[in-house]
């Protein structure tokens, strides 16, 4: 593949992401007081959290003794709750909770 190819791509492959990045905004900056945004704004990131939380741990057997991914996964939940009841910081707490699990599972805990 020839350099203006690959810069032909990556140029169109930026733009889509731009692309469909703004168009949300674009198209609902007429309803921003709109009381359904406003619902979804409210309730939409707690679900999310939720939805990643469930899948986060729908792996996790619980009854199942020795379970090599069972005990990382729960002291990575347990830092990630007490680091957020303590600092109230989201990024912090999922920062340092998925670097504690993944230095868990790397290097065995």
């Amino acid at each position: 593949m020839s350099t203006d190819t690959v810069l032909l791509a990556v140029a169109i492959a930026a733009l889509a992401s731009l692309a469909s990045r703004a168009l949300p905004f674009l198209a609902l900056s007429r309803h921003h007081d709109h009381p359904l945004l406003a619902w979804l704004g409210r309730y939409l990131p707690a679900a999310i959290m939720v939805i990643l939380v469930v899948y986060s741990l729908a792996d996790l057997r619980p009854l199942k003794l020795h379970d090599p991914k069972g005990t990382p996964l729960l002291l990575a939940c347990a830092l990630v709750v007490i680091l957020h009841l303590w600092r109230r910081n989201v990024l912090i707490s999922i920062v340092v909770g998925t670097g504690a699990y993944m230095a868990m599972v790397q290097y065995g805990a």
